[in-house]
Formats: C-alpha cells, structure tokens, sequence
C-alpha cells in the first residue's frame, strides 16, 4: 500500500473519530450531569477538581460513589462494568470480603501505632518469600518506593547519576521526572528532549544526575556505561513497560541489564509498581526470569490501600541500616499491613492467576479478532491481569514506537465505552485491569463494545 494511500485512510480514521468523539462525548455529558456538578464544586477546593492530576478527565472526571465486586457506580446512578482497576490496584475487586475482614479487624483493634506489629513482619515475610526478595521496607506509594530505592542505591554505590528509560513513569519526585509520558503534554509535548523536566518546580540542576536510554537496547545502556559507567548509581526500569500501553521486553534484554550492572557495579531497579502480581504470582520477576538487585511494589498487592514496598539483595538493603534514611510514620501500618497479606496470602492464590490468564488472553483475542476484521490499525496484549488494546498496528518496541500510535481513535473509544457501561482509565497510554471477581460474561461485554466502536469507526 502507498504512503499516499495510507496517509488518506489515516485522515479518514482520524475524522470518523472526531464525529464519534463529539457525538459520545455530548451523550457523555447528558447522563453525568451530577458528576459535572461535583467537578464545578470540587474546583473551588481542588486543583483541576480531583485530588491526583492522573483523574482529571475531559470535560470532567467521573465521580464515583460506590464499587462492588467489578461493578461501579457514579453519582448520577449510572453502573459501569469496572476495568480501569485504580490504575492497576483493583485485582482483588471491590469489597472483596477476604479484603473486608481484614481491614474491619485493623480497624477494631487499631489501625495506626507508628511502631512495629507482628502483621507487618507477616507481611515483610510473604513479600520477600513471594518475590525473590532477602529484606525489604514498606512506604506508602509508588512514588515513595522507587524515591527510597533509588537514594538507596545512591547510598550503596556512592555515585550520584540515575539512569532511566526513555517515557517511563516512576513517580513524581524530581529525579525520575525526566523523559515521562504522563503530563509531557502539559508540559510542551511528547517527544521533549530527555533533560526536560516534566513538571514546572523542579530545579534546572537536577537534570544533571538523571540520563536516558531507549527500552529494549541493551547497547545503548552499554555504550552510556563505557562513557559513564564510574557516576552510575542504577538503572531504573519497569521490566515490562505499563504507561505506553504494554510493551514487553525482548529475549535475553533484561539479563543483559542485569550482566552490565553487575560487571559496573550499578544497582539495577525493577519498578515493579504495575506489574508485580498482576502479571505473574511473582510480578515481573517470574514473568521474564531475571533477578533485579533492587525491586519497588505498590498498587495490586495492597488490597486497595495505600501501600508500597521497596526490597532486594542484602548487599544493597544493608545500606539502610548504615546511613541511609529511609522512614515514614505510616510505613507499613497495621491497616494497610493487614490488607496487604490478606490479598497475597487469601486472594492472590495460584489458581487466581489461572482464572485471570484465560479471562486476559479471552478479552485481548475477542478484541484482536475485531481489529483484524475492521483494519483498524491497533493490537493487542494480554499479560494476566493486565493488557491493552494500543492504537498502532504493531507492538512497539520501545517509547518511539508509541510515538506513532493515534491517541484520537482512544479519544473516540473512551467516551463510547463509558456510554456503554464500562468504566475505563482516561489516557491512552494506559491498561485494563481485571480483579479475580471478573467472569467471562464480562470480558465477553468488553468485547462486544469493543467490536461495535471498531466497526463504527472502520464504516465512516
């Protein structure tokens, strides 16, 4: 097919897209009154009306009130199949009663006293056992996990240079800030260059210890280390990218990392935050078969609160108990504690797994045989509890290959999937999350909206 002809079906796609988006859209607006009355409301105290910037949505958010087993329900009434999962925390579901009880027992005998308890030593136990890990400490978000392991690493080198990849997202503090998808909008566009920081408030300075290297190119980390290998402290990466869509690793990619640390004396990080045990019982890790000396977790293994994690090698983790500050007064607290081993330990089983890998790869097929049907130019990966639909015809590779993907057909398909009942995240840079209280009855929902939004906008 000709460039010509391939430019002309592009224009076509991205116009039916368009009608689709403002016809969905005002639909959208019509029966979420309530939610844009909250929004108005909400500004005069919030900043964009939403307490996260990652909620804020066009027009407006939705305002959620309740959620039960997969199903939320917005201020207006409306009940949407749920798969957006809270950025990849709502494995377990809604008010799960495994998650319920534990909670409910913290809370009638306490849920905060800034001093260790023995659920939290329970839970330290099942995180090293479950994920390959010889000590770890607990924070209270992403965020926090891979800030502590990066100072760490810091500590345990005596360098001072980060390196990351290029688009990832690691949190928000100032050092990971740098060559990030989320907000680079905002901030003047995707393709900024690696020493822009993605947020205004961070000092000019800091660019200087953070460097960049593409995904899935082991010679390119090389190549930094031959040139700067004696600054590097780490490297931090996702093992398998989760804020392009989905974008795996290539064979053999990860332990090459691995072998070029080690050689270097450089802390590789897995930031494992969204895939530790949605992709795999042991995350990332068990997935691919490479051990990382450093790993950071958040998200799905909380139970839906607000936990993370950061573990690894004693070499590296003894630095704490040597000089490195790492703290945090609700570190690992009863609540959240008794949430986390709760869902590891009585939700989280082997055979959950079983049941998510053939409701993922049900879900990503049914969508993938709409794809081929239609020509639209997207594709599909099912990874378990995560997977993606992601508007390029092939799979990237790497943050470049996302580059080419057409976020207006997500701007279509959004809109149009809330209308129909299913509850989505509001970016196309992000994933579905499915809970182990998904059935096939609603896969099979998620396809057939999925199936009529494909041949709606292939036949305009």
């Amino acid at each position: 097919m000709s460039n010509t002809t391939d430019n002309s079906n592009d224009t076509r796609l991205s116009a039916r897209a368009a009608e689709i988006a403002d016809h969905e859209s005002a639909q959208l607006v019509a029966r979420t009154q309530g939610s844009k009355e909250w929004y108005e409301r909400a500004l005069r105290s919030l900043p964009l009306g939403v307490p996260s910037s990652f909620q804020a949505g066009d027009p407006y958010p939705i305002y959620i009130e309740r959620g039960e087993r997969i199903v939320v329900t917005d201020v207006d009434g409306n009940d949407y199949l749920d798969f957006h999962g809270g950025f990849g925390v709502g494995i377990c579901g809604h008010a799960h009663p495994a998650i319920v009880e534990a909670v409910s027992r913290a809370v009638r005998s306490g849920t905060h006293f800034a001093a260790p308890t023995p659920v939290t030593v329970e839970l330290a136990e099942e995180l090293c056992r479950r994920f390959n890990l010889d000590q770890v400490r607990f924070a209270n978000s992403g965020t926090e996990a891979t800030m502590d392991a990066i100072r760490v690493a810091r500590a345990a080198t005596g360098r001072e240079l980060v390196a990351k990849i290029e688009g990832s997202y690691h949190g928000h503090h100032d050092t990971v800030m740098f060559s990030v998808l989320p907000n680079a909008d905002a901030v003047g566009g995707r393709e900024l260059p690696p020493t822009t920081p993605m947020s205004l408030g961070i000092p000019a300075s800091v660019a200087e210890h953070t460097v960049v290297v593409p995904f899935n190119d082991a010679q390119a980390f090389a190549d930094l280390v031959a040139e700067r290998g004696d600054e590097l402290a780490c490297l931090i990466l996702e093992p398998v990218m989760m804020n392009v869509g989905i974008i795996e690793p290539e064979p053999g990619y990860l332990q090459a990392l691995r072998d070029i640390c080690d050689a270097n004396g450089i802390v590789l990080i897995f930031d494992e935050v969204k895939a530790g045990a949605t992709v795999a019982p042991g995350g990332a890790q068990e997935r691919y078969g490479v051990r990382p000396h450093l790993a950071c977790y958040a998200k799905a293994l909380f139970g839906g609160t607000p936990g993370a994690a950061f573990g690894g090698e004693s070499a590296v983790m003894d630095i704490i108990a040597n000089g490195a500050a790492q703290m945090g007064t609700f570190n690992g607290n009863p609540m959240v504690a008794a949430a986390g081993l709760a869902c590891l330990t009585e939700v989280l089983v082997p055979e959950a797994y079983d049941h998510l890998t053939v409701l993922g790869d049900r879900l990503a097929r049914g969508c993938q045989d709409a794809i081929d049907a239609t020509g639209i130019p997207a594709h599909t990966v099912s990874l378990a509890a995560k997977g993606c639909v992601s508007f390029r015809a092939e799979r990237s590779r790497n943050y470049r290959d996302f580059l080419e993907s057409k976020p207006q057909l997500f701007g279509a398909a959004y809109p149009w999937a809330l209308n129909r009942g299913l509850f989505m995240t509001p970016g196309d840079e992000e994933q579905w999350t499915l809970s182990v209280q998904h059935t096939e009855a609603d896969v099979d929902r998620y396809v057939e909206v999925f199936t009529d939004f494909c041949h709606a906008l292939a036949q305009g």
